[in-house]
């Protein structure tokens, strides 16, 4: 097991990977450096094999499949993970690994918004999608996280090995920072420089189609995560629409006595029966999710154990 690993997600990145290599080995001389390559088409493998990291590769395209990889393949005591454009400086490493292995930190966010972002960064959707991700992340599952969408983190090993790695891409951080917060793990935030990309360097980021991965990710985990939440808001989503139907139906009713919508009526009924079952499922639904939060505490105990 190594002590300390630096992993580098990599598709396409000549521009900047031996800088991002030759940076983690300054920070962190003890560490081993793994760059792992998604198919990439330039010189990406041959610059940051010569620049001294360890080689390996993931197939499937998509970030989080190579994270998926990674997570799979590497034990350590503290790893972190970096971007491979050179967006990140590594001296803040130091800090981020000295939160995990002597705080007892499960996850370092490596805080970018704090500081640099949002005058570095050249592009405005960006900036917004950001914001919009962290806010909505922070109000739905009570958290105060900063920084959502880094890809600057170091990980306990606990963390790394619990954590099941479902997204195929971008929205992957998201779903790290969700994990850890509905599993009462240890966040804690470290505020980093950012700098944009060099010029030459090329974002794999699709700001319109990954962003909305990213929406749908966090409507998907809150689902899953907090079933009450989510069933009790469709619940009186579909009652408020009964409601607003039936009320005209009532009315008329009331002042001819006749029923002359039948068809609306039914509709209502329907509705509000859905609204009630929904609301049940959600009860359900809560139940399970605190069993599997028992059961994800007796798997991290077992973890804990083996390492010892």
């Amino acid at each position: 097991m190594d002590k300390i690993a630096v992993l580098v997600p990599c598709y396409n990145e000549e521009k900047t990977i031996a800088k991002v290599v030759a940076d983690a080995k300054k920070a962190l001389p003890e560490a081993v450096v793994y760059v792992y390559d998604n198919n990439s088409r330039d010189r990406t493998v041959e610059l940051a094999s010569q620049a001294g990291a360890v080689i390996r590769y993931e197939y499937m395209q998509g970030k989080g499949n190579v994270i998926r990889r990674m997570f799979r393949e590497i034990d350590a005591e503290c790893y972190v993970m970096v971007d491979g454009d050179d967006t990140y400086p590594m001296e803040y490493a130091p800090e981020m690994v000295d939160r995990v292995l002597n705080h007892n930190a499960d996850m370092v966010v490596g805080d970018r918004l704090s500081s640099t972002y949002f005058t570095e960064n050249k592009r405005p959707f960006h900036n917004m999608g950001n914001s919009l991700v962290r806010g909505s992340i922070n109000r739905l599952f009570g958290c105060d996280v900063k920084d959502i969408m880094t890809g600057y983190r170091a990980f306990s090993y606990a963390f790394v090995k619990t954590f099941p790695v479902l997204s195929k891409g971008f929205e992957i951080e998201t779903e790290m920072t969700i994990h850890a917060v509905s599993n009462n793990m240890q966040i804690e935030n470290v505020i980093v420089e950012y700098r944009d990309r060099p010029e030459g360097s090329e974002s794999k980021l699709n700001t319109y189609s990954d962003g909305l991965k990213v929406l749908g990710t966090i409507g998907r985990l809150y689902k899953d995560y907090k079933p009450l939440g989510f069933f009790t808001l469709l619940a009186l989503l579909l009652a408020v629409i009964s409601i607003v139907f039936f009320i005209p139906v009532l009315v008329e009713f009331v002042q001819t006595g006749l029923v002359a919508k039948f068809p609306t009526l039914f509709v209502c009924g329907f509705v509000m029966l859905a609204a009630i079952q929904s609301f049940f499922a959600g009860l359900i639904l809560s139940n399970m999710a605190i069993k599997n939060r028992r059961d994800f505490e007796i798997q991290l105990n077992m973890i804990k154990r083996d390492r010892q």
